[in-house]
């Protein structure tokens, strides 16, 4: 799950080193996990003096694959802090990895991985030498430099975010807390798995005026990212964190400075005790900029220092819903390892992020096309043009809108469905290539093989789903029976008839209110006129089913 190569304070050997039988010790970092080995025994040796706070370690004994191998040997009671030699034997995957402290070292809960590993004492005592060079994998030296190839990865692609950190530079923090949390940052970027295809983030500090301290454009890479706030200096003032949260709302995700479309956009707000302004307002403006902002509050005030504080409900009134899952308590800067993983969860659930989804990203919209011989090529043409302009008013992603096409007759097929195809060209030129089929008119069953073929696969998904039915004639069945099965399956039907196409047949399918979701042109070139007024239809109905 995770792609990111934990970086900080990893240390290098200049190659392979011979234990007293002879054997090759490879030279592995504080942080390389057990999924970077390459053998299913392999002996490696540790440095020395790894951070025991920047480990990640899932289970006790047997442990996930993701864990770090010199953390889960220094947990096992095999090595100290002082490194040493480590044999690393590779397992099959476990349901449950528990969460035990142990020589300084508190695992993680992990529910399920692929693999497991487990340690014992290695064959090499000698603690190794730091000459300072990092790396993110365990393979032996080849003579030749390491390429650095990590700004390269992708990162996460399961975490898709484009994350503002908004840090708390007051003097109610103070300097030491200021670098505590600067420490807890750092381990909450390295756990997201960074990358080019997975999570970008920046960081804003919040003080008596807010500043950018960097963009989403600037670092995709963990490393870089680490070094960048580590370099963060601590500003002072009060704690306008209103003010810095209605400014990163409105200036810090364009797309200029590196905001992705279809990303969701998030704040993560820390915030040390309470804010000196009002945070009501910032939150209805991060709201309406489409921003998921999430609470880190720290050390809540006491119950002395509650007639300080301007607003007790800030907390509720800044998030972006109230329902819990925007807001994240801990009780203080220190400790706060085992704080890191749930909120990393939260920020890559992108499902739950409701202020990120509107009609134009959180739909799925299938085109039920007629291709009867009445239509002829050249009519059938300005049709899949009419779909074309309706889809390319979306965004189409995977974790956004998505688009079908069936083409019927007597018959159906299946042009595309709605996972086929992820991008927005990639859904415009299959739609261009789609062939006249030619035949005869039966919508009711078309209907029918569309709600269960094309919309079955995803009704119990996160998008709002729509079915367009684009007819110039009578139906030879029913279409009354089928639009009510569809319609109860939670599709929202939309009918636009041409030429011949009964104004009867067409409300019968079309969602309630009829008249709002029925549509007719004489002539085929009167489909361009529709476009607008399908996208606000789509719009309207997307808004109504939130309320």
């Amino acid at each position: 799950m995770w792609h990111s190569a934990l970086l900080l304070g990893a240390f290098l050997l200049s190659g392979p080193v011979r234990g007293s039988d002879g054997s090759a010790s490879t030279a592995i970092t504080c942080f390389t996990r057990g999924l970077d080995l390459r053998k299913g025994t392999e002996d490696v040796l540790c440095p020395a003096n790894c951070p025991l706070w920047q480990f990640y370690v899932f289970g006790d004994g047997v442990y996930a694959s993701l864990s770090s191998v010199c953390g889960a040997a220094i947990h096992s009671g095999v090595i100290t802090n002082t490194g040493g030699a480590v044999r690393v034997q590779t397992l099959p995957g476990q349901e449950n990895y528990p969460a035990v402290n142990a020589n300084g070292i508190q695992s993680q809960v992990l529910s399920r991985w692929a693999s497991s590993f487990s340690v014992t004492a290695g064959t090499q005592s000698t603690a190794l030498e730091a000459v300072g060079r990092s790396v993110s994998t365990a393979r032996p030296s080849t003579g030749k430099r390491p390429k650095k190839t990590l700004d390269k990865k992708a990162g996460n692609k399961d975490c898709k975010a484009d994350i503002a950190f908004l840090i708390d530079g007051s003097y109610n923090i103070g300097q030491r807390r200021f670098n505590l949390q600067k420490n807890f940052v750092g381990k909450v970027a390295v756990m997201l798995g960074i990358g080019t295809e997975g999570p970008h983030v920046g960081v804003v500090q919040a003080s008596e005026h807010p500043k950018i301290e960097f963009y989403l454009k600037n670092f995709t890479a963990t490393k870089e990212v680490l070094f960048a706030i580590k370099e963060l200096g601590f500003r002072g003032g009060n704690s306008n964190t209103g003010k810095a949260l209605k400014y990163t709302a409105q200036k810090f995700f364009s797309l200029e400075n590196g905001a992705r479309k279809g990303i969701p956009k998030i704040i993560v707000v820390f915030l040390d005790g309470w804010p000196s302004d009002d945070l009501e307002e910032a939150g209805i403006v991060a709201r309406e900029f489409g921003v998921n902002v999430f609470i880190v509050s720290v050390a809540k005030p006491t119950t002395e220092e509650l007639g300080m504080v301007q607003d007790i409900g800030f907390v509720d009134k800044a998030v972006c819903r109230n329902n819990g899952f925007f807001s994240y308590q801990m009780p203080t800067w220190f400790g706060t390892t085992k704080y890191v993983k749930p909120l990393v969860q939260k920020l890559c659930s992108h499902e739950q992020m409701l202020c990120s989804k509107t009609c134009y990203n959180s739909v799925n919209i299938g085109f039920l096309i007629d291709g009867s011989s009445s239509i002829g090529e050249s009519n059938f043409r300005l049709v899949l043009e009419f779909v074309s302009n309706v889809a390319k008013a979306f965004e189409i992603s995977d974790i956004g809108s998505k688009v079908a096409a069936v083409q019927f007759t007597y018959d159906q097929r299946t042009e595309f469905g709605f996972t086929d195809f992820v991008t927005k060209d990639k859904v415009l030129s299959a739609i261009r290539g789609i062939h006249y089929m030619s035949g005869g008119t039966a919508t009711g069953d078309a209907i029918s093989f569309t709600t269960r073929n094309v919309f079955g696969p995803v009704k119990d998904g996160p998008n709002k789903n729509f079915l367009i039915v684009l007819t110039d004639g009578q139906s030879y069945d029913d279409v009354r029976g089928p639009a009510a099965a569809a319609q109860k399956a939670g599709i929202t039907v939309f009918s636009v008839g041409v030429a011949w196409a009964p104004l009867d047949d067409l409300k019968d399918m079309a969602s309630e209110p009829r008249e709002s979701h029925t549509f007719f042109t004489r002539e085929f070139t009167g489909l361009e006129q529709m476009v607008p007024d399908i996208i606000r239809g789509i719009c309207k109905d997307f808004l109504d089913s939130k309320q």
